[in-house]
């Protein structure tokens, strides 16, 4: 699972956005909206219609933003999962909003599906490790240190009590939606466009991408994924996908790790075995319906490694990857699932 010191959700992801196309291809304007959210920043582009609207627009897309924010956040004290992580007693139902159950049966589901690879209770080893709250670490935790940090690890130790809200078996249990909270904001924006009436548009959040119908030109989106190298420019590019309504997000090991002793510790630990992961995966980037679980997933691929992680994709329904493993020799290899689209091509001008 991921962490992040520096931003309040999560380290910013491996996806970069491209350019919209060539000007002039296509009489449709675009209009680009953009603003600041869960430490991070947001862009909205819009394609169609003459513009009306923009500072309205532009509102709402703030108004609930915050809102998330203040559900979601665990970085502010006030927001509803700081709340529950520190005030909710152990088998007593604590309230929670409509955003935040959606969030919790969303992070449930992949739990499952990957086997607990994805746990958004992972937190307590986050830090023991030096890459959540606190300071950084430049030797590894003990066994002691890790075993007591395992203990107040788990998601089937909270659960939902029907509309009542969400129970909690030991209070020693906290929860962290970092790797799934942005892939959400995403979503939601997305519904605020499509009600507002916009057929033709792209968000993102930190990097996680949603894209409805076409660009200006008439071509898919296009969506950078970064190179995975800690050496790498942050805009440069291994490879572009082409979108259209579909999710992308990626997650990627190579920009948060420190070495002792020659080993390299990551800051994408194993909820099950309490230690940062070392299968080899630097970079997870995955397709599906919705943002919300394509972050998820992105995030369980990494801690499953590339065997494990293309068979859960396989398994999934209109849900593709691409993960790739850095080699003996500094190199990638490429592992995709059957169905992951080929790298796009640029229209000629």
């Amino acid at each position: 699972m991921r962490s992040s010191r520096s931003l309040p959700f999560r380290a910013l992801s491996a996806l970069l956005l491209l350019a919209a196309g060539a000007a002039g291809c296509d009489p449709r304007a675009e209009h680009v909206l953009s603003g600041r959210t869960m430490g991070t920043t947001y862009s909205v582009k819009l394609v169609g219609r003459p513009w009306s609207g923009t500072e309205a627009l532009q509102k709402k897309i703030d108004r609930r933003l915050a809102e998330l924010n203040r559900s979601l956040s665990p970085f502010l004290p006030e927001s509803e999962i700081s709340r529950f992580n520190r005030f909710a007693a152990a088998g007593e139902a604590f309230a929670v909003s409509a955003d935040f159950r959606r969030v919790f049966e969303a992070a449930q589901r992949v739990h499952g599906w990957s086997g607990g690879a994805f746990d958004p209770t992972v937190g307590p080893l986050v830090d023991l490790w030096g890459f959540g709250r606190g300071k950084p670490r430049a030797e590894p935790p003990s066994e002691e240190e890790i075993a007591r940090a395992r203990a107040a690890v788990g998601l089937s130790r909270v659960s939902l009590r029907g509309e009542a809200g969400l129970v909690k078996e030991d209070p020693r249990v906290s929860l962290d939606f970092s790797a799934v909270a942005k892939g959400y904001g995403v979503d939601e924006v997305a519904r605020l466009l499509r009600e507002a009436g916009w057929r033709d548009f792209l968000v993102e959040i930190g990097g996680e991408v949603f894209a409805a119908g076409r660009r200006r030109d008439g071509a898919p989106w296009h969506i950078g994924i970064a190179r995975p190298d800690s050496r790498a420019r942050p805009d440069e590019v291994y490879r572009v996908v082409a979108l259209s309504d579909a999710a992308l997000a990626t997650s990627g090991d190579y920009r948060q790790f420190f070495v002792h002793e020659g080993r390299r510790y990551s800051h994408v630990v194993d909820p099950q075995s309490g230690r940062p992961v070392a299968r080899g995966v630097v970079s997870a980037s995955v397709l599906a319906p919705d943002c919300m679980t394509a972050d998820a997933l992105a995030t369980a691929v990494m801690v499953l490694g590339a065997e494990e992680g293309i068979a859960l994709l396989e398994r999934l329904e209109n849900v593709e990857g691409l993960i790739l493993v850095e080699t003996a020799e500094g190199g990638l290899l490429e592992r995709a699932t059957s169905g992951f689209p080929p790298p796009a091509k640029p229209r000629p001008r």
